[in-house]
């Protein structure tokens, strides 16, 4: 028996929460890290800190936001497809 369409529907929510959920934690280990960096914990050059939260910022903030308008696109172009 084939799944409902709800059920596929749900299966791919909940796997697309787990990708943002994911991108979202591994922001905030690059932005420690980075932080680490500045702070001298680590021992890595200060700019490379610095690059490292910058690029966990937008992992935290832009990419959800991004990842979120790809798939809503990605969506409606199936619909339309099958009209």
């Amino acid at each position: 028996m084939s799944p409902s369409p709800r059920d596929v529907a749900e299966a791919q929510a909940r796997q697309r929460f787990i990708v943002i959920t994911a991108m979202r934690f591994a922001g905030v280990g690059l932005v420690m890290l980075g932080y680490a960096i500045v702070k001298g914990v680590i021992d890595l050059p200060y700019w490379v800190g610095v690059v490292l939260a910058v690029m966990g910022f937008f992992d935290v903030f832009a990419m959800p936001v991004f990842l979120a308008r790809r798939w809503k696109a990605a969506d409606a172009a199936r619909e339309r497809g099958r009209r």
